[in-house]
């Protein structure tokens, strides 16, 4: 999915910031997940199955103008048949899509059963969403509809989607210059320790969970009290039982 203004945002020191965290919390993610089927929606100019091993990778995005080689299609309409893809990424793409539910509804109906879902996206309860309330009317990133976690949590469970793994990252300030985010990058180990829940971004991997049959285990009692009618019987036993009364 194509979002205005991403790509010259991502020139800035705010932007590189925020990728380069990012790409190494992703690489960290995908690269133990296994398979045969990747997919990336949107940000294809930006590699997130880098780092993964599976044999068929393939990005998806609506902008018919994209120079990189890509699959043209809406993300609420994948062109994938049901149950066979193993991982996608979702790139930013929720928070600015028109209705962000109705792409996980599609991407729980293309993932395998045990597949995996990774979103990324920017945190409303930090620095950067303070940032965000004041700057709602300027371009990329401020004019998304952000989505929290907890928020995101409630959809992956109505559509079978376990949460797994899940991080927090860029606690410094969002200053625009790389001069105060490297005087303010102390923020980045006091803020995984003391409030780990409010970086600026996150990551956040989902599983599909289908419910099977329940298992059924034999009668074991009854076969135990089944065996004990039919073994045999030792010679003292036969012994000491009382005759049986003769016909007569």
């Amino acid at each position: 999915m194509s979002i205005p203004g991403f790509h010259e945002w991502l020139d800035t020191p705010q932007g590189q910031y925020v990728q380069g965290w990012e790409h190494a919390r992703v690489d960290e993610i995908v690269s133990d997940v296994f398979g045969y089927n990747a997919v990336q929606v949107g940000l294809l100019e930006h590699d997130y199955l880098r780092a993964n091993r599976m044999p068929f990778k393939l990005g998806c995005d609506d902008d018919r103008s994209a120079t990189s080689p890509a699959l043209v299609c809406d993300a609420v309409q994948l062109p994938f048949p049901a149950a066979s893809v193993d991982l996608i990424v979702l790139p930013h793409v929720l928070e600015f899509a028109d209705d962000p539910h109705a792409i996980l509804r599609e991407v729980e109906r293309v993932l395998v059963p045990e597949g995996h879902v990774l979103v990324t996206g920017f945190n409303p309860f930090s620095l950067w969403g303070a940032r965000r309330r004041l700057r709602e009317r300027e371009p990329f990133p401020w004019n998304g509809d952000w989505l929290s976690v907890p928020r995101l949590r409630d959809w992956f469970k109505l559509l079978s989607l376990d949460s797994q793994a899940g991080c927090f990252g860029c606690y410094c300030p969002p200053v625009r210059s790389d001069k105060w985010l490297a005087r303010w990058h102390f923020m980045e180990n006091a803020g995984r320790r003391w409030w780990p829940f409010l970086g600026g971004t996150y990551v956040l991997q989902g599983i599909k969970r289908v419910r099977g049959m329940r298992l059924i285990t034999p009668a074991w009692n009854d076969r135990k009290a089944a065996a004990r009618a039919l073994g045999t019987v030792s010679p003292r036993a036969q012994k000491n039982r009382a005759p049986e009364p003769a016909d007569h």
